[in-house]
Formats: C-alpha cells, structure tokens, sequence
C-alpha cells in the first residue's frame, strides 16, 4: 500500500507534468499567433509602400506627357 507522503508526491508530480505541457502548448500558440501577425503586418506594409510608389510613379508618368492638341 502506498503511504500519504508518496501518494501526495505522485499528484504533485502528475500536477506539475500536467501544467508544464498545456503551458508549452499555450506558449507554442502563442508564438505561432505572433509570428502570423508580424507576417502579415509585413505583407500589408509591403502592399502599402509599393500602392505609394506606383502612384508616385503614376503621378510622374502623368506629368512627362506632353499637351494633347
């Protein structure tokens, strides 16, 4: 039979492993999270810069055309 001590020891340790694995998986979403916002952060800042510069170039293009007569 297993004394009080160990039986308590035994429920701390299944404790402790329990905890250690879902806070690893929690900590393993959340980085994952973070990866995929800065990603796609990224990406949007990307579109954005290079939405500016085809319209500044648009906007140059515009400017180089001579006069219709």
């Amino acid at each position: 039979m297993v004394g009080k001590f160990e039986s308590e020891k035994d429920t701390i340790q299944v404790v402790t492993e329990s905890a250690a694995t879902h806070i690893g998986n929690i900590a393993t979403i959340i980085t994952g999270a973070v990866r995929d916002i800065a990603r796609e952060t990224g990406d949007w800042l990307t579109d954005f810069i290079e939405m500016r510069e085809a319209s500044r170039r648009a906007q140059a293009d515009h400017r180089e055309e001579p006069p219709l007569d």
